[in-house]
């Protein structure tokens, strides 16, 4: 009975063993492809700007004259007036190494600057109707949260509130429009967002 036993442990080893050696070259080819892409990448030269997809915040369409005095509604409203004034760009799912193989090294900085202000923007929106959504004011929330999803925003609550109240309002298809939205995402929460809407609100 030993001998089927030691064979059969010899086996898992030379199996394991060889399982291990695969990942490891896997592993140092993975490696070696991303040097290589950063090597490009800090080679690329300075390329112009003008044709980004910046965005514009439609101010004149949000509620800011709804709780004014509110401390949170002031705040998002005063972040929001700032960032009106400065660049923004939705940069999410693209690493540095990628917004520099596409827009050249030298631009990195001014570029990460641009995707801040766009988390800023969304993360501020989400806060702002968050907070008219607890006082009551579900229908005043919605353009905020609405703006943030033609932006792709991945902030999965701005999808879930969205459809929360279509599904009240008895509008399965603006609800699948959401779905379809959050399918272009290039965000790793794309795929909890789609199913979520799918299994939850559909």
């Amino acid at each position: 009975m030993k001998f089927p036993i030691f064979a059969s442990f010899i086996i898992f080893v030379l199996v394991f063993t060889r399982a291990i050696r695969r990942q490891g070259r896997k592993q140092e080819s993975r490696e070696k492809s991303f040097w290589e892409k950063e090597r490009q990448a800090n080679a690329t030269r300075r390329k112009p700007l003008d044709d980004l997809d910046y965005i514009r915040i439609p101010l004149e369409s949000f509620p800011t004259n709804l709780m004014p005095s509110d401390e949170t509604v002031a705040e998002c409203i005063r972040i929001l007036n700032t960032l009106s004034q400065q660049k923004i760009v939705n940069f999410t799912g693209l690493t540095n190494t990628d917004l520099k193989l596409e827009y050249g090294a030298a631009n990195l900085d001014i570029l990460a600057d641009y995707d801040q202000n766009y988390t800023l923007l969304v993360r501020t929106l989400q806060k702002w109707a968050d907070r008219l959504w607890e006082a009551g004011y579900r229908e005043e929330a919605l353009p905020l949260m609405e703006f943030a999803v033609e932006t792709h925003t991945d902030i999965s609550q701005t999808y879930y509130k969205l459809a929360e109240a279509y599904r009240d309002r008895g509008e399965t298809s603006r609800i699948r429009t959401l779905a379809d939205t959050a399918q272009t995402l290039r965000s790793a929460n794309r795929n909890v967002i789609v199913r979520t809407l799918q299994e939850s609100y559909l």
